[in-house]
C-alpha cells in the first residue's frame, strides 16, 4: 500500500506504478506474507461472489420466457411509426438496460437513449426520452455552454467550446456487412422519431456526437440508410398474431 499526502501525488504515484488505484482481491501472496488480512480478504472475496450467484438465480429477467407479448408490442408499434426496431434475446446486456416503452394513451415512445462522446471518452444514458423532442433540445444539457450540467460540462470541455455547426448527431446504420461500418447523420432541428423514421434500431438508439474535424474513420452515408431496411419488409409480413395483439397500457 503507498500513502500519498497529495492530489498531484496521487496522480504520479499512478503514472509511475501503472496504478488505476483498485486493489486486485485475486494477487497472488506467497505462504510466507500470508496474514490475517489476506485471509479475511479472501473469505470477503468469496462471500461476493456467492451473492452474486445467489442474485443471478433469484433475477427473475433471466428465467422470462422467451416470447415476450410487450416485446412484440413495442416492435408493432415501432412499424407503424416506420421505425424497424429489433430486440435481442433475453440475457444479452442491451435487453435488460433497455427501459423503453410505449405510452398507448398518448400514442408516443419513451426511448432509452445512449449518447456517447468519443472525443471526450464519455457516454451517457437517458431515459424516457419523448419521441417528439427535438434531437438539439436532447443535447442541451449537455453540451450547451449555458444550460448543461457544470459537471458535465467539464467533462464534455472541448464540445460545449465548439460552435453547433461543428457538432455532429450520428447513428450507426445496421444489417450492414460485418467489415462494412457506416453512419446515418441526423438533424439535430427534428424530433428523435423523426430522426429515426427508416432506421433500424436495435433494443435502443445509440447516438454519437461527433465533431466534424475528428470524423475522418466515421463514414456518413444517409442515402443508405433506405439500404438497411430492405431486407426488413419481408419480415414484418410473417409476424405472428400473437405479436399483432395489443397489451393495455397501464397508463
Amino acid at each position: 500500500m503507498k500513502y500519498s499526502c497529495s492530489l498531484v501525488c496521487v496522480k504520479k504515484h499512478k503514472t509511475a506504478l501503472s496504478c488505476n488505484g483498485i486493489r486486485d482481491k485475486a494477487a497472488f501472496v506467497s505462504i510466507n506474507e500470508f496474514s490475517e488480512l489476506n485471509l479475511l480478504s479472501d473469505y470477503c472475496f468469496l462471500e461476493d461472489v456467492g451473492r452474486m450467484a445467489d442474485g443471478a438465480v433469484r433475477d427473475i429477467s433471466l428465467h422470462r420466457p422467451t416470447t415476450n407479448k410487450s416485446i412484440n408490442y413495442l416492435r408493432n408499434r415501432a412499424r407503424k411509426h416506420n421505425i424497424y426496431l429489433k430486440t435481442l434475446p433475453i440475457g444479452f446486456t442491451k435487453r435488460r438496460e433497455n427501459t423503453t416503452t410505449f405510452n398507448k394513451k398518448e400514442q408516443r415512445f419513451y426511448w432509452h437513449l445512449k449518447l456517447i462522446f468519443p472525443q471526450s471518452h464519455a457516454e451517457y444514458i437517458v431515459k424516457r426520452v419523448s419521441d417528439d423532442k427535438i434531437l438539439g433540445e436532447i443535447l442541451k444539457p449537455y453540451i450547451d455552454p449555458e444550460e448543461s450540467d457544470p459537471v458535465v460540462r467539464q467533462k464534455l470541455k472541448i464540445y460545449t467550446m465548439s460552435p453547433p455547426s461543428d457538432i455532429q448527431i450520428l447513428m450507426k446504420i445496421e444489417n450492414r456487412q460485418h467489415n462494412s461500418v457506416s453512419y446515418d447523420e441526423l438533424d439535430t432541428s427534428k424530433s428523435l422519431r423523426d430522426n429515426l423514421k427508416d432506421k433500424v434500431v436495435i433494443e435502443y438508439p445509440t447516438l454519437l456526437v461527433v465533431l466534424k474535424k475528428f470524423k475522418n474513420d466515421m463514414v456518413a452515408l444517409s442515402q443508405d440508410a433506405n439500404e438497411s431496411t430492405e431486407d426488413l419488409d419481408s419480415d414484418s409480413s410473417s409476424l405472428s398474431s400473437e405479436e399483432e395483439g395489443e397489451i393495455r397500457d397501464s397508463s
